[in-house]
């Protein structure tokens, strides 16, 4: 994970930054680069994002260079759904982000994965 992305995240859980600049930094690496799985290990905060507020971001064709330019969208990111980006932001940085292309293995099958993987269920 970048140490950027991971500066953003500990900001939120420590109330210095809102959701939506959030939604924005996972959003740009999730989504950017190509597509080419370099924010694998973000994929459970973009699964709540994609989730809570489909719209919150807008993805525009980058000229002259793959992948996407992200732009934050006019809505807040729901109220509602901060209790779960709340939980995936931390399960993101306790396991470090590791997923594929960011030179980490991810653990398959922890406590913090069976527990998101119960709370995503729930609200499926």
């Amino acid at each position: 994970m970048s140490s950027t992305i991971k500066q953003v995240l500990e900001a939120y859980l420590a109330g210095r930054v809102k959701a939506e600049q959030v939604v924005v930094a996972v959003a740009s690496r999730y989504y950017g680069a190509g597509g080419r799985g370099q924010g694998e290990g973000l994929r459970p905060i973009v699964e709540v994002i994609e989730r809570a507020a489909p719209g919150v971001v807008e993805l525009a064709g980058a000229p002259n260079q793959p992948g996407f330019l992200i732009t934050a969208a006019e809505r807040p990111f729901p109220r509602e759904y901060e209790t779960q980006l709340r939980v995936a932001v931390e399960v993101v940085l306790s396991e470090g982000g590791g997923g594929k292309g960011e030179g980490g293995a991810r653990a398959q099958g922890g406590f913090l994965s069976r527990v998101l993987a119960a709370i995503r269920g729930v609200f499926r």
